[in-house]
């Protein structure tokens, strides 16, 4: 039978929110990293596209974050897409309200003063594109400084779209020590 998400150690404020929502015992993938994930473990997950890897990744990391310093970035979500960052916000933004951690997709092709006066109110959970990320730390709008938390989301897509050299770089400016959370439908090659 599979296991509900208090069983793996979610918080009881999210786990109302899921149940609200209709989702009450945890998918496959959900079961096999979450409990690791809430411990601070980093976690390689790998599963296709449609099988939760959002709240796999998105509930453990929404709910360290929450212990932490609110109007400070502790956690980066790195997608390959504007599209997958507006799904994954979508997705996390009403957990995120559960706990006081406020989320901001970051993508190329939206107004950046707008991201950046969001920024600069105070956001504790980013989800964004690598390439929109790095702009923003090169013209020193956010700051890395307090990740404690980095998920990296359809990392197989990522490697596809020539994308590893610069969440690699991005990666590199994070000197803190954080947890790492990998996700992809395939764990070969590049990944």
């Amino acid at each position: 039978m599979p296991s509900t998400f208090a069983d793996l150690g979610v918080a009881p404020e999210l786990v109302d929110v899921l149940s609200a929502r209709g989702f009450e015992t945890a998918f496959a993938i959900q079961e096999l990293t979450i409990a690791d994930a809430v411990a601070g473990r980093d976690v390689c997950g790998m599963a296709k596209t449609g099988s939760g890897k959002t709240l796999a990744f998105g509930l453990p990391s929404i709910q360290r974050i929450a212990e932490l310093e609110p109007g400070t970035v502790h956690g980066l979500i790195l997608v390959p897409t504007r599209e997958l960052a507006n799904q994954v916000v979508e997705e996390l933004e009403p957990l995120g309200a559960a706990l006081g951690v406020r989320c901001l997709a970051i993508y190329g092709g939206a107004d950046i003063d707008r991201q950046i006066k969001k920024l600069s109110e105070g956001i504790e959970l980013i989800v964004a594109t690598p390439g929109r990320m790095i702009d923003l730390l090169d013209r020193g709008a956010v700051s890395v400084s307090g990740v404690s938390n980095v998920v990296v989301d359809e990392a197989d897509r990522m490697a596809d779209m020539g994308f590893l050299p610069q969440v690699e770089w991005i990666l590199r400016r994070i000197d803190t020590n954080h947890q790492t959370l990998l996700f992809s439908a395939t764990l070969d090659g590049a990944i």
